[in-house]
């Protein structure tokens, strides 16, 4: 068998349509399952596929280090993404072509990139006879794409033994290249890694009233009481909260920009940071985003009832005090509950963990500034998170300056630098040789 070259197995990844719409609407994940574990048996590896149902496969296996009394280290990765439209992309979605340097496709940078990195550096150590320094758990799961509960949270409740030893995670959302410019001319390269997740609070909300016709006055009227709490709701300023992430990450990249830090004014801070605020921006304070409404089915006709849902998401620690104060803005008349609840996830930014990561991107980037950060959204790490494992977002990718990065992963036109994945490559060798 001819050696892996890691573009083509990401190439070969996004030909698998493995779209998740979500509400167990899926396809294609038994596929890619399938071609992921025969990589792995030809690396000498003995995978399992584990189905959670009907066609919604996980693929596990551990890969033996050269020293067994360190403990494991899990690297996951989701094999479904979200849907695309070809009628909206430059080049179809699911062909996986190489154009102007870049490797294009759904998947390509969420997150069949990564996948496919560890793949291939895991044939190169096959074929040299190498080991990683201490024992590796694989896990390219199903559904992160939406609620995770055919893919980690199940592995996670079902065969939660497969994880044993493993003290630390890697998997999506970090390790990339971020270009800031300085005031004094210079581009930093920042290369932020995930230490922290916001959690996800998800309310739906519902508002009672009196029913009644559109043209009289009612002063119960379900659909006013739901909008008023609303727009308390969207308009209030939730007070700045900094996990140790982001307040390494304000503090170390204000040092490497040679601009004032004042942890104190954290609003000037970030508008002092320039562009590299956007990485961190949202992740000072919880937000409470309405998103859904639902109410009435005639327009002369008001309605008893009315819905809405809030994506809400919580720092570390805050989640008691924030639903306190949503009680107080939602008022008498609106009640809440959970239509999605996961606890925020943390790990040490002070760690060899961390570390070894930062070592690992400075051995292909002598002036990488890596700095932790806090995720905004929600990965599979809040599944791994209940074992007791400390999860990073370190996915390390080379990105050319000017890149856009942040709109790839969901976007049209998703890709990946053909440069970035070799980049990928080596920092992941060097972590696995070295941490």
């Amino acid at each position: 068998m001819a050696e892996l070259d890691v573009v083509s197995v990401c190439s070969e990844l996004i030909r698998f349509d493995t779209t998740n719409r979500g509400n167990g609407d899926a396809e294609g994940e038994r596929a890619a399952a399938e071609y992921v574990a025969g990589l792995l048996t030809d690396a000498g590896l003995s995978p399992r596929i584990l189905e959670s149902a009907p066609g919604r496969a996980n693929v596990v296996a551990r890969v033996e280090g050269s020293d067994p009394s360190l403990p494991a280290l899990l690297v996951q990765g989701h094999l479904d993404v979200v849907p695309a439209d070809a009628a909206d992309w430059a080049v179809p979605p699911f062909a996986g072509e190489v154009r102007d340097g870049f490797l294009w496709g759904r998947g390509a940078t969420d997150m069949k990139d990564f996948c496919a990195m560890v793949l291939s550096v895991l044939d190169t150590f096959a074929r040299e006879g190498r080991k990683p320094r201490r024992d590796i758990v694989l896990a390219f799961v199903a559904d992160e794409e939406d609620r995770g509960d055919y893919g980690a949270h199940w592995l996670v409740e079902h065969h939660p033994s497969l994880f044993d030893g493993c003290a630390a995670a890697i998997s999506e959302s970090g390790g990339y290249t971020y270009h800031v410019p300085a005031a004094d001319g210079r581009t930093v390269r920042i290369y932020p890694v995930g230490a922290a997740e916001r959690g996800t609070a998800h309310l739906r909300l519902t508002a009672r009233g009196r029913a009644g016709h559109g043209s009289r006055r009612n002063h119960e009227n379900a659909v006013i009481r739901l909008v008023a709490a609303l727009n308390r709701i969207a308009t209030h300023q939730w007070p700045v909260h900094l996990t140790p992430a982001t307040r390494a990450f304000i503090e170390q990249t204000g040092k490497a920009l040679d601009v004032p830090v004042d942890l104190s004014d954290v609003d000037g801070t970030l508008a002092r940071l320039g562009p590299a605020a956007a990485l961190v921006e949202a992740m000072v304070r919880n937000s409470t985003t309405p998103t859904m409404l639902e109410a009435g089915y005639k327009v002369n006709v008001i309605p008893s009832v009315a819905h809405a849902q809030v994506d809400t998401r919580t720092l570390p620690d805050t989640e008691e005090d924030l639903l306190a104060t949503v009680d107080e803005l939602l008022g008498p008349d609106v009640t809440r509950e959970f239509v999605a609840h996961q606890p925020p996830v943390q790990a040490p930014v002070d760690s060899p963990w961390f570390d070894a990561m930062a070592a690992a991107l400075r051995a292909q980037d002598p002036d990488a500034v890596v700095v932790p950060y806090c995720m905004g959204g929600g990965t599979d790490a809040k599944a791994f998170a209940k074992l007791g494992i400390q999860c990073y977002g370190f996915a390390p990718l080379w990105l050319p300056q000017g890149f856009h990065y942040r709109a790839m992963a969901h976007g049209v036109d998703e890709r990946v630098p053909v440069e970035g994945l070799h980049f990928g490559s080596r920092a992941l060798a060097h972590l696995f040789t070295h941490c």
